[in-house]
């Protein structure tokens, strides 16, 4: 997409195109690094089960040069020879076998982790495209990997050169010794052999390691207009949430105009504000609760709705915005402002059953005089 819109890779890989390169195989791998671990776990367990090899060693030469002429003309008893020989073989070389395969093993994850991917090995046709495999040959990663292919070849090969032709009389001195002795002296010169060629690989892959990672996080940056294409896909276009945010606001709002007739009292600012309250009188005993609220065109229609259903208005500015800014719909008033909503709601009902004349008129109740602590004031 970059060549097609002709814009640059400069963004980071976002976790999305991460995620899905894992899921399709494409991870960092570092063979050298691979490489590596495998000649150090050589070396430590040659060093672990040296004694058991060079027993086995032993054991498998002895017994290979002892034998007497009646044993070499029966085929039976050359079979049974053979297989006590590679018994003794496998006897000795299990425990280096065993480390060099869970290092083969741990080697191609250390880099990247455990990755597996049916999609890496669903045969593609550009896998097998001649043209595509002329175009990996001569591509410049190609070059690159020629290049450290040749780097590591002349350096681990100008080491194992030097480190040998150094250790040549210890060498040659091996046909002069007893069979014990030579495989002892042999080992140990297997041992410091590979442990210099591994410090070599070390460094080869203290550099290849952070190249890897590097070329890697290159070839995973994106466009700025791929990050904003999945940014669209993954949250949704700005319009359609748009609309879903209005669409979940008129489904609020609506749920909120239909308790609005239920309600004892609504407190208005007198225009700005409004909030609807509810109290079970009977068999409650709990606090009331705001069953609606809104400022400005939301205040109006919940004032018209509860004239609509003679839902009584009083206008008290500063205990409606007090209960604006401090419940939330459905919640009930906190404790702060029991006072002042108990004083509304005893005129509201005294002055109810006025109208049913159940009672006399009920005196004007006197809105600044309502006690609202200052936590809750709000003189906006």
């Amino acid at each position: 997409m970059a060549e097609e819109s002709g814009q640059e890779k400069t963004e980071d890989p976002t976790p999305k195109r991460i995620k899905e390169a894992r899921e399709k195989g494409d991870v960092p791998r570092s063979k050298e690094l691979a490489t590596t671990l495998v000649l150090m776990a050589a070396v430590f367990s040659v060093i672990i089960f040296g004694s058991i090899l060079a027993d086995s060693m032993i054991g498998m030469v002895e017994s290979n040069l002892v034998l007497d002429r009646q044993a070499v003309f029966d085929p039976n008893k050359m079979l049974a020879h053979f297989e006590t020989s590679v018994a003794e073989a496998i006897l000795g070389l299990a425990g280096v076998f065993f480390s060099l395969l869970i290092a083969a093993l741990v080697g191609p994850i250390a880099l990247g982790g455990w990755n597996f991917s049916g999609d890496s090995i669903i045969p593609k046709g550009s896998r097998i495209s001649p043209l595509a495999g002329i175009k990996r040959m001569f591509s410049l990663k190609s070059l690159v990997e020629l290049f450290k292919a040749i780097a590591k070849f002349s350096l681990v090969g100008g080491f194992a050169i030097i480190i040998l032709w150094n250790l040549r009389s210890d060498i040659l001195a091996l046909a002069t010794f007893e069979p014990r002795p030579a495989i002892d002296a042999a080992l140990d010169i297997i041992i410091w052999v590979f442990m210099a060629l591994s410090a070599v690989l070390i460094l080869v892959a203290i550099v290849d390691v952070p190249y890897q990672l590097y070329e890697y996080t290159e070839k995973m940056k994106m466009t700025l207009q791929e990050v904003k294409d999945e940014l669209k896909n993954t949250e949704g276009k700005p319009e359609v949430k748009g609309r879903i945010r209005q669409l979940q606001r008129e489904i609020a709002q609506r749920q909120m105009m239909g308790a609005v007739p239920e309600a004892d009292v609504v407190i208005t600012n007198p225009t700005h504000y409004a909030v609807a309250l509810k109290y079970e009188e009977q068999g409650g005993g709990g606090a009331p609760v705001m069953v609606a609220k809104g400022v400005d065109f939301v205040a109006l229609k919940i004032r018209e709705v509860a004239e609509e259903h003679d839902v009584p208005i009083l206008s008290a500015p500063p205990l409606a915005r007090a209960i604006y800014h401090s419940t939330e719909i459905n919640d009930e008033i906190p404790s702060g402002l029991f006072m002042a909503v108990a004083q509304v709601l005893a005129y509201v009902f005294q002055l109810k059953r006025f109208k049913n004349r159940e009672a006399e008129r009920p005196t004007e109740l006197k809105v600044k005089d309502l006690p609202i602590p200052d936590e809750y004031s709000d003189d906006q």
